[in-house]
């Protein structure tokens, strides 16, 4: 699976999901809501980038 990371470095991972917004493991990232952020900075999913 794969990694993205938002602008602020923070790092979303498909693997381990988000457990502070509900978003369970293996959650590919174009599956994430429109309304996700970035739990450290608040920036949207358009701030992310696939690394």
């Amino acid at each position: 699976m794969a990694k993205y990371q938002c602008m602020c470095g923070w790092i979303y991972d498909e693997d381990e999901g988000e457990p502070s917004q509900s978003i369970a493991p293996g959650t590919k990232f174009e599956d994430l809501p429109d309304t996700f952020k970035c739990p450290q900075c608040g920036l949207p999913k358009s701030a992310f980038r696939k690394i």
